[in-house]
């Protein structure tokens, strides 16, 4: 992906509210946060708090996504000068004024840094959108069809993308070409920047649409019918292959879910396995015993517990977990051993009979804790 000018002028970590050295979870939770706060069905009318969700959104579609912040930080790093070091002289390796034979291009330098805000007379794919979604905890563990009500740029239905009132059409820019860009020559430097009369856009609209007012696009209400496969983890993203903003002239972009799993009363997860917690008497840890225990798809397995199981170990159910990619996974049983908390008289007299039996078989279990 060609870095995007914007990049130079706008800090996407302040937009959210994170620093540069935060973690991808701590920007993925910053920018759920100000998502909700921000979503324009929670503000409506308010354009304020729609220009913000806006520019949240576009920093977390920038250093929301690993190769992109990469990018991001790499070209921010550069500043816009690229590499240039001190009053007049050339970063390192950049070599000097006598190895470019006095003139240095600039453009050669970012090599097409404008085309991605729209500097090439072409196709262009549109933006990725990015949504939230809470799912129960059997809905992230089985999958779900649902649609997501979103709050998207659609092409506008009047002029079809165009940006021009039906029956007219966009002329090529004179200014730059058609390229989007114009040099700029400043001493022995020679700058690209977007075009002041298209503003980068390569064309110029004439007789601009009425609906959309020559942008090509208009705000519009949708459902988007989504899948969410069997397995998804708290935090993780889903992409929707081409239900982002539309392009011009290019594929839609891609649409991101952000799934949210609620905690479930009794199971939870590490990884593909399943954990669950069942507790046993006494008597059943000590004989051992056949228990049966439940499971999230509903069906009920019998598990053997053997003699003499302690507190805290753990017996496994095998392909009663969560499917993955690499087959199901496992039901991680743990036991827990129950004491009661009050006894009556026979069951005192019961325990007590029991003690009697044993003596000290069992040795002095807390000699090892003393020197």
């Amino acid at each position: 992906m060609a870095p995007q000018r914007e990049w130079f002028e706008k800090d996407y970590y302040a937009a959210l509210g994170v620093s540069k050295e935060a973690s991808a979870k701590e920007i993925t939770r910053a920018y759920r946060k100000l998502a909700r706060e921000l979503h324009p069905d929670a503000n409506p009318g308010d354009a304020a708090a729609e220009a913000r969700f806006k520019e949240v959104s576009a920093a977390y579609d920038v250093v929301g996504d690993e190769a992109k912040r990469r990018e991001y930080d790499e070209v921010r790093a550069m500043g816009p000068m690229g590499g240039f070091g001190g009053s007049g002289g050339f970063g390192p390796g950049m070599g000097g004024m006598g190895d470019t034979g006095g003139q240095f291009d600039m453009g050669s330098l970012f090599g097409g840094l404008f085309r991605q805000a729209g500097g090439r007379n072409g196709p262009r794919r549109g933006k990725d959108v990015h949504a939230e979604m809470t799912l129960s905890f059997e809905e992230a563990a089985f999958g779900i069809e649902t649609t997501i009500p979103l709050v998207v740029d659609a092409v506008c239905p009047t002029c079809s993308g165009s940006g021009a009132r039906p029956g007219t059409s966009p002329r090529t820019c004179e200014s730059c070409g058609g390229r989007g860009v114009q040099a700029e020559n400043q001493g022995p430097f020679s700058f690209s920047r977007p075009c002041v009369s298209c503003g980068g856009r390569c064309r110029v609209v004439d007789d601009p649409c009425g609906t959309c007012r020559g942008s090509g696009t208009e705000r519009r209400a949708r459902d988007v019918r989504v899948r969410i496969p069997a397995g998804v983890e708290d935090g993780q993203h889903v992409r929707i292959k081409g239900r982002g903003r539309p392009g011009r002239g290019g594929p839609a972009g891609d649409l991101y879910v952000v799934v949210a799993v609620t905690p479930h009363r009794a199971f939870g997860r590490r990884g593909a396995d399943l954990t669950l917690t069942v507790p046993v008497t006494w008597p059943e840890a000590v004989l051992g015993a056949e228990v049966r225990v439940p499971t999230l798809d509903g069906d009920p397995v019998t598990l053997k517990v053997p003699a003499g199981t302690p507190t805290g170990r753990t017996l496994r159910v095998k392909d009663r977990g969560v499917a993955a990619r690499r087959g199901r996974g496992d039901l991680l049983v743990t036991i827990e051993v129950h004491v009661p908390e009050a006894t009556t008289e026979g069951e005192r007299a019961a325990v007590e009979a029991v003690e009697a039996a044993l003596g000290t078989s069992g040795g002095d279990l807390r000699s090892g804790l003393t020197g």
